[in-house]
């Protein structure tokens, strides 16, 4: 069988996109065994450790044997996907090179911890398979994660270690079967996007934390059990597009969704501050948000402009300033701000 090795023309120019320099390009190879109807992997005649990107996806593969994998030394980009993998080698924590991993469409029940040793990960497609469960310490060691889909699979809840993947840009869990999200996830302070819709009857509240993701863009919901937004989502300034059909909302009231997303974020900022002005002795810790001065509940009185966007769910949506929303976003929960315990030594 023939292993199509790209050449020096064909490879030219390849590697931007995956972190490869020129000087790399040339000695380092991209192997492509995609679409060959595969039920193993052929002894390849090259040097293993020079190859930097892997396609073995669409064959009928059901292993990838450890030894392979333990020699891909500058192994960068690993694409395996629509394959019949149950299970993916222990040695994969081997390839400290690793920045793409695309696993969708096999049939994994579990990622191997070992995978945590992919210290330079930065997308990880785990999509379309039967994963009931990701590693619990996965985010305390991909800290370069910048995209992670784990979509159509049956993961009931994710692991509180997600909220130290500070890097991530791209949450897509939609189409599980979750329960809940982690409670601390202000500290995702880069996430743009995050789905967890189609979670249908599992998933009823959403936390508290979700409205200090200062970065969010698009939040997706929509098609779960959620009857209340938290009034946090009022704080989400960058927040463009906010999907939520499908739910049997209670708050806010459907007359306020008609007129559009800036008119939900006006409502939760006015229910929120509302709240801590009529309930002045139970001090919820955004009502310490403000008392500490790290927290503006005024309102603007003129808002910004129309703009007009592509894509949105809500119509008529125009960008908001002076909204309540935090001031200063750092990595800690204001559980851990105001609680009596001592975190802090001199």
């Amino acid at each position: 069988m023939e292993v199509k090795v790209r050449s020096p023309e064909e490879r030219k120019g390849i590697g931007t996109g995956i972190g490869i320099s020129e000087e790399e390009e040339d000695r380092l190879d991209i192997v492509d065994l995609s679409g060959m109807d595969l039920d193993s992997l052929p002894n390849p005649s090259l040097n293993i450790g020079t190859i930097c990107k892997l396609d073995i996806s669409n064959n009928n593969l059901q292993s990838i044997p450890e030894s392979l994998t333990a020699r891909l030394l500058n192994l960068i980009v690993l694409d395996v996907h629509s394959n019949q993998l149950k299970s993916l080698p222990n040695s994969i924590g081997c390839l400290s090179k690793l920045k793409v991993l695309n696993v969708s469409g096999n049939l994994l029940e579990s990622l191997p911890k070992t995978i945590e040793n992919c210290r330079s990960l930065e997308d990880l497609n785990a999509n379309f398979n039967k994963l009931a469960k990701l590693p619990d310490t996965i985010g305390f060691e991909l800290v370069n994660l910048k995209k992670l889909s784990v979509n159509s699979n049956k993961l009931m809840f994710l692991p509180r270690s997600i909220s130290y993947l500070t890097n991530l840009h791209v949450l897509d869990a939609r189409l599980n079967c979750l329960r809940a999200l982690p409670e601390d996830m202000e500290n995702l302070v880069n996430l743009q996007v995050l789905n967890i819709s189609q979670n249908f009857q599992y998933l009823a509240t959403i936390p508290y934390s979700v409205g200090l993701l200062m970065s969010l863009v698009e939040l997706d919901i929509s098609y779960n059990k959620i009857t209340t937004l938290p009034d946090s989502l009022g704080c989400l300034r960058k927040l463009q597009k906010l999907s939520v059909e499908g739910n049997p909302l209670i708050s806010p009231p459907m007359e306020v969704f008609e007129h559009g997303l800036h008119a939900v974020k006006e409502y939760l900022s006015e229910k929120m501050t509302g709240a801590h002005r009529e309930s002045p002795k139970k001090m919820s810790w955004i009502g310490k948000l403000v008392k500490y001065g790290t927290f503006n509940g005024r309102r603007a009185s003129t808002p910004l402009p129309h703009e007009d966007r592509e894509g949105f769910i809500m119509p008529n949506y125009r960008s908001i300033d002076g909204l309540a929303s935090p001031r200063y976003m750092g990595m800690f929960s204001p559980r851990r701000l105001f609680s009596p315990k001592t975190y802090f030594t001199r």
